[in-house]
C-alpha cells in the first residue's frame, strides 16, 4: 500500500444530538493492561474496520461508535466519511445512505442516524481517522476511569470533532474522485455482516480454565440451552439470564486474568460476559471464552437477544480468526486496485 500521507484541511462534524451512547473508539488501549487499565475500544471491530478502509484508513484508525439511532450530526466542512455496522441507519433528507461505501458529503449537510432493527452499533469513520489526543497508545475512550477520546466521556450536543487532516494516497484519491456539490458515493461497496441473521445467534467459544468446577449436567445446559441477554448490560458486561451453573469445586479462586470474551460464572451461578470495558482480572470462575471472530456479534447483541454458545478448539478458533484477517487484507487489496 502506498504509504504517502497527504495534508488537508480539516474536516468537522458538529453533535446536535448525541443519542443514547456515542463515543470515539479505536481497536482499544493494550499499553495499559500492565497498570490494570481496561482495553476499551470497539464493541464489534469488524464493523468498525469496515468503515475505516472504505475511506482508506488504516483499520486502527479512531471512529465514533454510535449505539442504537438517534442521533444527528452537522457537517461543518466536506468530508468524506463511511458507515458500517447494525445499529442505525445514515439518512440525509429523508434519504438513506448506504453502508460500506465512502460518501462525499458537502458541508452545511445534517446527518440523522435512524434505528436499524437487527444491531446495536453503528461506526461512523472519517477520511483521515478523528483527531483526538492519544493516551496510553490509544484514542479510545475509557468511560470507566474517564480519559481518552474526546474529553474522556460520551459525546455531548455542541461537541464538534475533526479529522486529523493526514489522508493516506488512497482516502486522497478516494475523495478527488468523489467530491462534488451535493451527496456522491461509488458503485462499489463492502458487504456487511448481516446483523439480522441466526448466525449472529451462535456464539462460539473456547472452555475456560475452570469449566471443570462445575458438574456435567451445568455444562451440558451451557452448550445445549439458550441464554437471554439482561437489560444490565453494558460496554463492561453482559449479565446472561438463563440455566445457572451447580459448581463441584468451591475452593476460591484468586484473583487472574481476564480480556473482553471470557465468560465468568458468579457467586450464584449466573454467567456474565466481560465486553470491552471490562476489568483486566476477577475472582470468579471462567467457564469459556469467547472465540475472538465472534465478538464482533456479541458487540451487536441487545437486551432481550437469545444466544447460544457452542464449542470449539483454540485451533478452529486461531483459523478463524486467520481467515476472517485474510478476507479483510483482501478488502484492502481490491479497494487500492479500483484507483490505481
Amino acid at each position: 500500500m502506498n504509504s504517502k500521507i497527504y495534508k488537508t484541511g480539516q474536516m468537522r462534524v458538529r453533535i446536535i444530538k448525541s443519542g443514547l451512547l456515542s463515543t470515539v473508539q479505536d481497536m482499544g488501549r493494550t499499553a495499559g493492561l500492565p497498570m490494570a487499565v481496561p482495553v476499551s475500544g470497539v464493541m464489534d471491530a469488524y464493523s468498525a474496520r469496515i468503515a475505516n478502509k472504505a475511506v482508506g484508513n488504516a483499520g486502527e484508525d479512531a471512529v465514533i461508535e454510535f449505539t442504537y439511532g438517534g442521533a444527528v450530526l452537522e457537517v461543518e466542512t466536506d468530508i468524506l466519511i463511511a458507515c458500517a455496522g447494525g445499529g442505525a441507519r445514515l439518512e440525509i433528507d429523508k434519504q438513506m445512505l448506504p453502508s460500506g461505501k465512502p460518501l462525499f458529503i458537502p458541508a452545511g449537510t445534517i446527518i440523522n442516524l435512524l434505528n436499524k432493527p437487527g444491531g446495536c452499533r453503528t461506526y461512523l469513520a472519517v477520511a483521515g481517522g478523528w483527531n483526538v489526543p492519544d493516551v496510553l497508545d490509544s484514542k479510545s475512550t475509557c468511560l470507566v476511569a474517564g480519559f481518552g477520546g474526546f474529553e474522556g466521556r460520551a459525546l455531548q450536543p455542541g461537541d464538534v470533532l475533526s479529522a486529523s487532516g493526514n489522508l493516506s494516497a488512497l482516502s486522497q484519491k478516494i475523495l478527488n474522485s468523489l467530491k462534488r456539490t451535493v451527496v456522491n458515493c461509488p458503485k462499489w461497496q463492502i458487504p456487511g455482516r448481516d446483523a439480522s441473521s441466526s448466525e449472529r445467534k451462535i456464539i462460539r467459544v473456547i472452555r475456560g480454565h475452570e469449566s471443570g468446577w462445575f458438574d456435567e449436567q451445568s455444562v451440558g445446559g451451557f452448550f445445549a440451552e439458550p441464554y437471554k441477554l439482561s437489560l444490565k448490560s453494558n460496554r463492561m458486561g453482559y449479565h446472561l439470564e438463563g440455566p445457572l451453573m451447580a459448581r463441584i469445586n468451591k475452593q476460591e479462586l484468586l484473583s487472574t486474568a481476564v480480556t473482553p470474551g471470557t465468560i465468568q460464572v458468579t457467586g450464584n451461578g449466573s454467567l456474565v460476559l466481560l465486553m470491552a470495558d471490562c476489568q483486566t482480572t476477577g475472582g470468579y470462575p471462567r467457564i469459556a471464552q469467547v472465540a475472538a471472530v465472534d465478538m464482533p456479534l456479541c458487540g451487536q447483541l441487545q437486551p432481550g437477544d437469545e444466544l447460544y454458545f457452542n464449542e470449539i478448539s483454540w485451533n478452529e478458533a486461531e483459523r478463524l480468526y486467520i481467515e476472517q484477517e485474510k478476507h479483510l487484507h483482501q478488502l484492502s487489496a481490491t479497494i487500492e486496485n479500483k484507483y490505481l
